[in-house]
């Protein structure tokens, strides 16, 4: 489910997300983003991973490597686009059949 939630990313001072995908919710900011399949589609690549890992455990590891590459020296813009499952999602946003033929786990796999 989609909701346009511009509230949630002014409360947590979320000033460069554009959208975000909250198990069950894909929450975006700008209702004109609504349309924009690519966005869409990367937020429900992330919607699979988190169903795949049962969603607490997705939060766990998206944080968890977040701190770690944060600890490694990189800001905050690098560390989030080193994260695996950031990775995942970028590498196949603008691949409208992704999911049909997507392997479990896949943000650990080398593709």
């Amino acid at each position: 489910m989609i909701f346009v939630a511009k509230a949630f990313f002014v409360f947590f001072n979320l000033r460069k997300v554009e959208a975000i995908c909250l198990w069950p919710f894909i929450l975006i900011r700008n209702p004109l983003m609504v349309h924009d399949q690519i966005l869409i589609n990367h937020e429900k690549i992330h919607f699979r991973q988190q169903i795949e890992y049962a969603v607490i455990i997705f939060y766990i590891l998206y944080i968890s490597e977040f701190i770690y590459y944060k600890l490694k020296g990189n800001n905050s813009d690098m560390a989030y686009r080193k994260i695996s499952f950031e990775k995942e999602a970028y590498r196949h946003e603008k691949d409208f059949d992704y999911l049909k033929i997507r392997k479990f786990w896949a943000n650990y796999r080398s593709n």
